[in-house]
């Protein structure tokens, strides 16, 4: 590695079109072949967030594009480093989550030639392809400006993801002496509403249905519909469903809000038993379509960005295009219905919430609905909060009332552990005066306690809320029902008061009655603070 260097190099160059772009962070940490990027780092006006571990950098960064919209860039090194983030890019590109990875790689004429070069991966590039939405190598150093942008331009462009750039080491090395940066433009082509012909069978369909519902998904928050979404919801009087990644599309406490349940009988009849249903920017997966086993009675019209996705579960009218450009399309073509024909969709989606909550009267789960609650009161209603794949997290993409967009953070699409507590430490960075909350259990948590760390180093006041069963408890529970025993889910697992407080963070012991309180002192301390609850949960049962 070269040292002293005065003269601009690649990686400058590559920071310096961070800047162009419009980032105002970087997350990552550094690794030998990267370094000529944290070089460029030193002396530039983008915070750099460095992270004990690439995986926890890579979540970091998909909290801060989630909550935010906007890319977030994520540093990575050859070999093992860039693929220590692998999980994480998987989770953004399922969530459709603009992130752009950028990594170092070995020198160029070395790619390739299995010589044994340090982190050396025979094909370093093929690891993120099938992940990712767009992937580039750059060949020469005065490629690197427009290779960045169209990898800021590919993650932004509908259906948005991650993407990823490989810069060899001589690359990043090399000097540069090349145009200015400062101008580069990498803005997605213009959103575009669905063509003319089926916007108007769309409309026809809905202001003639007697019984219309809306299903609203991921694609609605990423596109910034959900203020389309509500009025064509009060236009046509139809209650809004939405889907865990949609969750916050249209406020939960809304009247025409029936929240994200597709277990629970009554959700699924109130889409079953609809004359039309109009899908938003959800695939129809399989935890959202009771693994696929909903069905549709009456018509069913799907909007979404990707073609490919148009009646992929479901036959159905496809309107291809960008949800919000759409629903606005949309709302031209469905007159208001006329007095005394509204009314209705209030108390349908009423209904359901009501014979939800009865369900759950019926089971009963105090506890697990009680904390809930608990958290609710206190949590502000624009606060970011993100959960992870753990009993509590399961119990709130279903029960947890979500009152603003891009605030409920869930890695369903890759479910993973670990997920939580980093994306709220990026949603605190893109949100500085926004509270951010992760909820965690004990076992996910410990793939990213270290990150206590970070959040202390770099003050993202985030707060946590650990929920320590002694091991991986949703598990727990998936073994006993399957198998009639456990193994392997009981973990020892460490004083986490003392490890937070070896952390220099804040904590306190809570039990459910205090939580409220525990949580409320939380908020109000200055910096990242911890609340550890012992409690065994377990999961809600699908009412009927």
């Amino acid at each position: 590695m070269a040292s002293g260097l005065k003269t601009r190099i690649g990686g400058h160059v590559v920071i310096e079109c961070l800047e162009a772009l419009g980032a105002d962070v970087a997350f990552g940490l550094p690794g030998i072949h990267a370094l000529p990027m944290w070089d460029g780092l030193r002396s530039s006006r983008l915070r750099t967030l460095n992270f004990r571990t690439e995986l926890n950098a890579g979540f970091a960064a998909d909290g801060y594009a989630r909550v935010s919209g906007r890319v977030a860039p994520l540093l990575l090194s050859t070999g093992p480093g860039a693929l220590n983030a692998l999980t994480a890019i998987m989770e953004a590109a399922s969530a459709h989550v603009p992130v752009v990875a950028i990594a170092s790689q070995i020198p160029s004429d070395m790619i390739g030639k299995r010589r044994g070069y340090l982190h050396e991966l025979h094909d370093q590039q093929a690891s993120f392809k099938p992940i990712g939405k767009w992937s580039a190598r750059t060949e020469r150093v005065e490629q690197l400006p427009e290779v960045i942008a169209e990898a800021w331009r590919q993650a932004l462009t509908p259906p948005s993801g991650p993407t990823y750039v490989e810069v060899p080491v001589d690359l990043l090395l090399a000097e540069a002496v090349m145009p200015r940066v400062d101008l580069l433009d990498a803005k997605p082509p213009p959103a575009v509403a669905a063509p003319l012909g089926p916007l108007a069978e769309a409309a026809r369909l809905l202001s003639a249905a007697a019984r219309p519902v809306i299903w609203a998904g991921g694609g609605v928050i990423r596109s910034g519909g959900w203020e389309p979404l509500v009025e064509l919801a009060e236009r046509t009087d139809a209650p809004v469903a939405t889907t865990y990644m949609g969750k916050g599309a249209m406020p939960e406490d809304h009247p025409l809000a029936v929240g994200a349940a597709p277990d629970d009988r009554a959700f699924q009849e109130l889409l079953s038993d609809a004359d039309v249903v109009l899908c938003v920017g959800t695939e129809l997966g399989a935890e959202t379509t009771a693994q696929y086993g909903l069905q549709f009675r009456g018509r069913h019209i799907q909007i979404d960005a990707d073609a490919r996705r148009i009646g992929a579960t479901y036959p159905a009218l496809g309107l291809v295009g960008d949800a919000a450009a759409t629903l606005r399309a949309l709302l031209e073509g469905v007159p208001a219905r006329e007095e005394g024909n509204s009314g209705n969709g209030a108390r349908r989606a009423r209904e359901v919430r009501e014979r939800i909550d009865r369900g759950l009267d019926a089971q009963p789960r105090d506890l697990e609905r009680g904390l809930l609650a608990a958290i609710r009161s206190v949590l502000p209603r624009d606060a970011a909060h993100s959960w992870d794949m753990t009993i509590l997290g399961y119990w709130a993409a279903a029960h947890f009332q979500a009152l603003a967009p891009r605030r409920f953070l869930y890695p369903l699409g890759s479910g993973t552990l670990g997920y939580a507590w980093p994306a709220a430490l990026g949603a605190r960075a893109a949100l500085p005066q926004t509270p951010a909350l992760a909820v965690v259990g004990d076992g996910g948590f410990l793939y990213g306690a270290v990150e206590m760390m970070t959040a202390r180093q770099h003050r993202l006041d985030a707060k946590l809320l650990l929920i320590d069963d002694g091991g991986y408890g949703i598990l727990r529970e998936y073994q006993r029902g399957a198998y009639q025993g456990t193994h392997a889910v009981d973990l020892m697992q460490p004083d986490f008061l003392a490890l937070c407080t070896a952390c220099g963070v804040p904590n306190r012991l809570t039990n459910p009655d205090r939580l409220a309180l525990d949580l409320a002192w939380a908020l109000e301390t200055d910096g990242p603070t911890a609340i550890v609850l012992r409690e065994r949960l377990a999961a809600a049962a699908p009412t009927s």
